[in-house]
């Protein structure tokens, strides 16, 4: 592997952590109706637990209000007890073939405990943008030591990880900002 390979997997890598903590953010609740919220729920479905996107059409009637709409009419109420029983604190209401999951407003406390969430998420985010850093400076590291790279193309190697580090890192930073400013605001 050559010095341009590790930069370029690094560089990969480290792009594909950022979109995992997108996807991580997507899931914290904030005051505002948000269909990805329901994406970790999973429904009991001929015996197996399906995702719910895979049994109901999962979209947004409003700001404040999710609508799921089952495909079979015999999986309304699975679908009303899983959303109750998760984690989430939801409490949907079930009109028939039309199922209405209202956002609560959150209180002052759910909000710093959400915010916390979020640093939390974007912690981790960093150490493993960090533990990619690392890796890389270890192959870079090893070529030098097999004698397939010169000292000076490592200290380059180097500062362009670094570089790359940097920047994904102030992008999960601005990520956890605005993700804040938004469980605050609602």
């Amino acid at each position: 592997m050559t010095i341009a390979e590790i930069k370029q997997t690094t560089q990969g890598k480290m792009d594909q952590s950022i979109a995992a903590f997108k996807n991580n953010l997507t899931k914290i609740r904030t005051g505002r109706a948000n269909p990805a919220l329901l994406d970790t729920i999973h429904v009991e479905y001929y015996g197996n637990h399906v995702p719910l996107s895979q049994v109901a059409n999962v979209a947004l009637l409003d700001a404040r209000t999710i609508s799921v709409q089952p495909w079979e009419k015999g999986m309304g109420a699975k679908i009303e007890k899983a959303i109750r029983e998760s984690e989430l604190g939801l409490n949907p209401a079930n009109m028939g073939d039309l199922i209405r999951v209202p956002m609560p407003p959150m209180s002052e406390e759910r909000r710093k405990e959400m915010t916390k969430v979020v640093r939390q998420e974007g912690e981790a985010a960093k150490i493993a943008i960090r533990n990619l850093r690392r890796d890389a400076n270890e192959a870079v590291k090893k070529l030098v030591k097999d004698k397939e790279a010169s000292e000076d193309d490592q200290k380059r190697a180097e500062a362009d990880v670094q570089k790359a580090t940097d920047k994904h890192i102030a992008e999960i930073d601005a990520l956890v900002a605005s993700k804040e400013q938004e469980v605050m605001a609602v």
